[in-house]
């Protein structure tokens, strides 16, 4: 499980510098905590690091299933790919709100594949007894 231990630190990291966006957005167009809305590009790096937090479940549960019931190095091949995606989200979204969705499909993708792979490990592992 070392790939996707390894995977599962750069989703980290991913989440981690779109916080640190947000931070400089702030300071950038001047918007105190807690406020949430300004500046559209503001908005934008806000929304793209909290729609990060919001995919972190529904991508780290179905991949460590997948690690866990189907394959390491599946797992973690899909999980990268579900980085990359996300990382595209967030810089496109931060150029212009329609320019998210190559990134957002990825991710979702990625994700989706995720979960039916850990579903077919659990169910394979489940009738083997």
């Amino acid at each position: 499980m070392n790939l996707t231990a390894l995977v599962t630190i750069f989703a980290l990291f991913t989440y981690g510098a779109a916080g640190i966006q947000v931070a400089r957005a702030r300071r950038r167009y001047k918007i105190a905590a807690p406020a949430t809305t300004g500046d559209p590009a503001f908005e934008r790096a806000f929304r793209a690091q909290q729609n990060t937090l919001e995919w972190m479940p529904t991508f780290l549960a179905p991949l460590w299933l997948c690690a866990w019931y189907a394959s390491d190095k599946w797992a973690a091949l899909v999980g990268l790919v579900w980085v990359v995606g996300r990382i595209l989200y967030i810089v496109m979204y931060a150029r212009a709100a329609e320019k998210r969705g190559t990134g957002f499909a990825i991710q979702a993708l990625a994700s989706g594949v995720l979960t039916i792979s850990a579903l077919v490990g659990i169910l394979r592992a489940m009738i083997a007894g």
